[in-house]
């Protein structure tokens, strides 16, 4: 063991994860059965055309059975693809536990770095003493990762000509969606050129956006919002003591709110955005602001001075003026970047920009704090995408707030005051240590990975199912990959991709913040969840996130 293992991390390797009835057997001894062909969730016959030998493959579910090919020596390699999540770890150490119950020969190599090790050929080989420090904790330092995409022949070429000089037989591949697809159009490849090597998936966001009826939440969803919902609880408790700050606090999810939806569903907040309500309801930013400054006013006058709002840091590209304007701007600067790498002042850069927009859009951007316009122009990916990420959306709103209130003081509207505070929660969340949940989740994917791969399924993602009950009851599959892909136009071209999910405003999980909301808004009804519990009552250290137990009709 490390020498600078704090007591709790050597006392978390003791952990023995759980994993399903059907995955308590030795490999050998898991077979699996064929459920129903599948179809992609849209664009069926293009889809098709593109994945031809791996296209509408069968939902794949395990069971106690005879399967020699899990006792034959084989290596296999596994990769960590995206940003990070917690449990990364306990996917490998399920994967290789598996791999050696199957066969004590067979060895497992890690690639180095992300995707970009693979085609590059830098890995070492992941062995019992080594994966020991590891088990049970947060982050993906035990092989690194990276962003690196597999998305061209040369770069399929180049892996599949590491992966066979090395003797590699199956590779897994942890990461989100977009990895996800790389996996699968790298085992499409493979399948091409009968390389006969078995390439799956196993699905990791913490954005809670992999998810579909088979994939009922990605990992490290679990562990992130409850880290989160720690410090929001903090904070209110904070602000209910102090009474006189009103907290913005910005939350990890660009392409969805699932996170703002579960933290809020977990602390109760005065007001949370859930942006995909924004964009169906056609709200504008000003609306945004005014639901948020009038909550702010009403309870000041009911003697509260204070409140906390939830804000998903996406939410900018799904306010429709907004979101029209970053389309604009992201093609000003990618067609005009060197012209306007020339402009050497914010002044020249916004009256350029100005000019160049649409009437409607240059309203929109004049409008905006100064401080938002340069993050606007400033914060460009290299093709000269705005990078929405990373734009301070609590500090525009908050702005914009204070600007209305002062407008209402001015008219004698108001006579209170308004003070506040500013955070971003978002790498607290990415390596903490994973929750008994994802602990749990994590080994059961890796293990299912290679009864995947020992069963000879190539372009599938590992699926555990009824994850809202005990682990005992889990049910352990495997789901193609391209049944849950549609196209998509990215940079100018028809691409297949996994669709994400975004929040289901008619599902249960928002029904049931809908219904609570405006109660929480007026009075104070601050729910505080404290940390993870690691040790302790099942029900306590154990339960699901909110989103799934509500999902499944189990919430308490």
């Amino acid at each position: 063991m490390k020498k600078t293992a704090s007591p709790f991390q050597i006392e978390r390797y003791k952990y023995l994860p759980q994993v399903p009835l059907s995955l308590q057997n030795p490999p050998d001894r898991i077979s699996f059965r064929r459920g129903d062909s599948t179809e992609s969730v849209d664009d069926q016959a293009q889809i098709k055309e593109i994945f031809p030998h791996t296209y509408g493959a069968p939902l794949i579910y395990f069971e106690k059975g005879e399967n020699p090919r899990a006792g034959e020596a084989i290596n296999v390699g596994v990769v960590l693809s995206g940003g990070q999540a917690p449990g990364g770890h306990n996917v490998i150490a399920g994967l290789f536990d598996a791999l050696k119950g199957g066969n004590p020969a067979s060895r497992l190599f890690g690639f180095l770095g992300g995707p970009e090790g693979i085609i590059t050929g830098r890995f070492i080989e992941i062995t019992q003493d080594y994966l020991n420090q590891y088990r049970n904790t947060g982050g993906f330092d035990i092989i690194g990762s990276g962003r690196t995409k597999l998305e061209t022949p040369e770069q399929f070429e180049k892996a599949l000509a590491v992966l066979k000089e090395n003797g590699i037989g199956g590779l897994v591949i942890i990461g989100g969606d977009d990895s996800n697809t790389n996996a699968a159009l790298l085992a499409e490849y493979s399948e091409n050129k009968k390389a006969g090597i078995r390439i799956v998936g196993v699905p990791k966001t913490i954005d809670g956006d992999l998810k579909n009826k088979y994939i009922e939440s990605p990992f490290g969803f679990d562990s992130a919002t409850k880290t989160y919902a720690e410090l929001i609880g903090n904070i209110m408790r904070d602000a209910k003591s102090a009474k006189k700050y009103w907290h913005f606090i910005r939350l990890m999810g660009r392409s969805a709110s699932h996170i703002a939806l579960e933290c809020a569903l977990q602390t109760h907040p005065n007001y949370a955005i859930i942006s995909e309500e924004v964009q169906e309801r056609h709200k504008t930013l000003s609306d945004i602001v005014i639901d948020i400054s009038d909550i702010i006013m009403r309870r000041w006058n009911n003697g509260e001075a204070f409140g906390v709002v939830i804000v998903p840091e996406g939410v900018v590209e799904f306010i429709p003026e907004m979101k029209t304007l970053i389309q604009e701007l992201s093609g000003l600067l990618a067609e005009h970047i060197k012209h306007f790498s020339t402009l050497n002042t914010f002044e020249d850069q916004s009256a350029w920009i100005n000019k160049n927009l649409s009437r409607d859009s240059s309203y929109v951007f004049s409008s905006l704090p100064n401080n938002i316009q340069r993050q606007l122009l400033i914060d460009r990916d290299p093709h000269g995408n705005v990078q929405v990420s990373r734009i301070e959306t609590e500090k525009m709103i908050i702005e914009m707030v204070e600007s209305r209130i002062n407008e209402c003081k001015n008219e004698g509207k108001f006579k209170g005051s308004f003070h506040y505070q500013s955070h971003f929660f978002g790498y607290e969340g990415r390596c903490t240590f994973p929750s008994n949940f994802d602990a749990n989740y994590c080994y059961s994917l890796g293990y299912n990975a290679f009864i995947m791969i020992a069963c000879g399924l190539t372009s599938y993602i590992s699926s555990i199912q009824k994850l809202a009950y005990p682990v005992k009851d889990w049910v352990a599959g495997a789901v193609p990959i391209t049944m849950m892909m549609n196209l998509e136009t990215r940079r100018g071209r028809s691409k297949p991709v996994i669709r994400k999910a975004l929040v289901d405003l008619e599902g249960i999980p928002f029904r049931t913040f809908l219904a609570h909301r405006d109660g929480w808004a007026d009075k104070t009804s601050y729910c505080y969840p404290g940390a993870i519990q690691y040790f302790g009552p099942p029900e306590i250290c154990d339960r699901p996130a909110e989103t799934l137990l509500l999902e499944a009709g189990l919430s308490r």
